[in-house]
């Protein structure tokens, strides 16, 4: 049985530990020489629970029992209960790739930390809940379409087991507050929301940027509110340290090898985490250095998007006008992340040793947790890292596939999970399952109307659109144009064969395209039975094979035409498809007969859905 919300063990140690700006007054200023700021939430009118998730509940000890008007309140922020403190955060960030200054905890206020019966420390926090002192020109509140996104989000990745900040609660007022969503000069009211966050910490890359000195070079002139106070960044490292890795605090080394350690840590979890966001086609968005977590978590749910049509270009971000977030670009810019991390630490480590960690570890543990888990997707248990006997290697099994997925439009989730329907060769439905396979990835992939739709809106985009305008006025030859360019170059091209093509044609080309690659897959499937050509061999791999994929290929992401759907009825007051979406999302690898309309292809309405950050 869970805990009432009274019995709930608070302990606060960031307030404890680090030091708490001494302006209590909650309007925005500068805070100096501090990482916290003491803030009262702001009440909001006749909160309604929308939806909960219980399993993140749990881990601080409460259930279905616990959910009560009190329970209500205290997640609003209306009602403060004993052993809890409120506070905000101070931290700064390279945003878009400048140096943006004090930024912190604009509409986010921390409830407190909290042990849990197996000793485990989590840090509560509501984001909506008001004004803090870091909330600048904006009003400190969130509206129900954004915080039902970072709920249902939040939730869906720590199903889909994506390191993340957990969502415990999302709650509806009837207060209304204006948002031009799409910043196009047409603002709407929207209700005022409150999301409840979970996270063994909040602190991210940017927590330790406040320090930062005024670099001219860079183009900001900003600097960190706490620029100079080298005792405090030591004083914040130590403290993470010694309370989120304690097996680095417990080594008997000095405390520059510590830092080091921590700094390591810091970049093979973000390396393992781009891998895994690569892996199920996810994008963030917005990959700012204030939205990294030094525990390797997804941190603060704005612009993102899981990917239907495979598109390395990817950008769910409408602010994101030159592409620097795109898919392909994620693990790109989370090394430079980590490379502004180690520059915010020099006073702490040597740029020099951060800058080596960073070369050694980084990409090669990216490299190799994105290969382990596509060969799940796959099904490909034996490794192959070159040719042998004309088969396709890992990469190159894989790269052809992605290649192909892009060739024709198709599907990204629905495609990987497509691959498990095929038997091995060998098998008596193996022929059968060939047509149930191919007739399935032919599904997936996009018609004539949806490609020249796709490639129109991808020309007509601003990434492509500024490109175009460069080269033109440049004149560069192919040979001297970056790669960023040679990609967009080669896309219009495609796109100007594709619109040449009739629908027959087009279609041919789509079933050709499978039938090379479906050859190429089955090779290496061959290989994989070598050594189990005996029937009852053969069953068993076969199906610890087909039981490996249906573990790493979803059925369900949370895709944003499903999002819309349920925001559209719970601003109307019918909470029942977010809660209906969240059943889904809990279990995304179990496919049921009641959640297959989940698991559709967008309409092409549906395909230019991109999300703003106006929240």
């Amino acid at each position: 049985m869970g805990k009432t919300l009274n019995e709930l063990n608070f302990v606060n140690g960031v307030l404890k530990n680090l030091p708490v700006d001494e302006d209590h007054s909650e309007h925005p200023h500068t805070v100096h020489n501090a990482c916290f700021s003491l803030v009262k939430p702001t009440p909001l009118p006749n909160p309604r629970l929308v939806c909960h998730s219980l399993s993140a509940l749990k881990l601080i000890d409460l259930d279905e029992l616990s959910i009560d008007e009190q329970f209500v309140r205290f997640f609003t922020g209306n009602e403060i209960i004993p052993g809890s403190e409120t506070f905000s955060h101070c931290y700064c960030g390279h945003q878009f790739g400048t140096f943006a200054g004090q930024l912190g905890d604009g509409a986010a206020i921390y409830l407190g930390e909290i042990v849990n019966s197996k000793n485990e420390h989590w840090e509560l926090q509501l984001k909506g809940a008001g004004l803090t002192p870091y909330s600048r020109d904006a009003d400190g509140r969130k509206v129900l379409r954004s915080s039902l996104r970072e709920f249902l989000c939040s939730e869906a990745m720590h199903s889909l087991g994506i390191p993340t900040t957990r969502a415990a609660t999302c709650i509806v007022s009837d207060k209304k507050i204006a948002r031009d969503q799409f910043y196009d000069g047409n603002p709407k009211m929207e209700n005022c929301a409150v999301v409840s966050r979970l996270a063994q910490s909040f602190i991210r890359f940017g927590s330790f940027e406040i320090f930062k000195p005024r670099n001219v070079d860079s183009g900001s002139w900003a600097v960190g509110p706490s620029v100079g106070r080298h005792d405090i960044l030591a004083q914040l490292a130590d403290y993470v340290i010694k309370s989120l890795f304690p097996a680095i605090d417990s080594m008997e080394i000095t405390q520059l090898e510590k830092y080091k350690l921590f700094y390591k840590e810091v970049v093979i979890s973000t390396a393992k985490l781009t891998a895994k966001w690569q892996a199920v086609g996810f994008v963030h968005g917005v990959l700012n250095t204030d939205n990294m977590s030094i525990l390797g978590l997804t941190l603060d749910y704005g612009p993102f998007g899981f990917m239907d049509r495979f598109d390395p270009d990817h950008i769910p971000n409408t602010s994101d006008t030159n592409g620097r977030y795109r898919f392909r670009e994620q693990p790109v810019v989370c090394a430079w992340n980590l490379r502004k991390l180690a520059e915010a630490l020099r006073p702490l480590v040597s740029l020099d040793e951060t800058t080596d960690i960073l070369s050694e570890h980084y990409f090669p543990a990216h490299q190799s947790d994105f290969m382990a888990i596509m060969m799940r997707k796959l099904g490909l248990l034996k490794s192959l890292e070159s040719d042998q006997e004309n088969l396709l290697s890992d990469q190159e099994v894989l790269s052809e596939f992605l290649q192909t997925l892009l060739k024709v439009g198709g599907d990204y989730t629905n495609s990987f999970r497509a691959l498990s329907k095929l038997s091995l060769p060998g098998m008596e439905t193996f022929d059968e399952d060939f047509e149930k396979t191919r007739d399935e990835l032919i599904k997936q992939s996009s018609t004539h109307d949806e490609m020249n739709d796709y490639f129109l809106n991808y020309r007509i985009s601003s990434m492509v659109q500024m490109k175009l305008m460069q080269l033109k006025f440049s004149g560069q030859a192919e040979a001297e144009m970056d790669d960023k360019t040679k990609q967009i170059v080669s896309r219009l091209q495609y796109h100007q064969y594709i619109s040449e093509l009739t629908t027959e044609e087009y279609t041919k080309e789509v079933h050709e395209s499978w039938d090379s690659w479906l050859k190429k897959y089955i090779d290496r499937l061959n290989h994989e039975v070598v050594g189990h050509e005996e029937e009852k061999e053969l069953k068993l791999l076969d199906e610890k094979r087909k039981k490996l994929m249906n573990a790493n290929n979803p059925c369900y992401v949370l895709r944003n035409y499903l999002a819309e759907e349920a925001i559209k009825k719970a601003e109307s007051g019918d909470f029942s498809e977010a809660k209906k979406l969240l059943s889904a999302l809990e279990d995304p690898f179990t496919e049921r007969a009641e959640f297959a309309h989940y698991t559709q292809k967008p309409t092409k309405s549906a395909c230019k859905l991109r999300v703003s950050c106006s929240s």
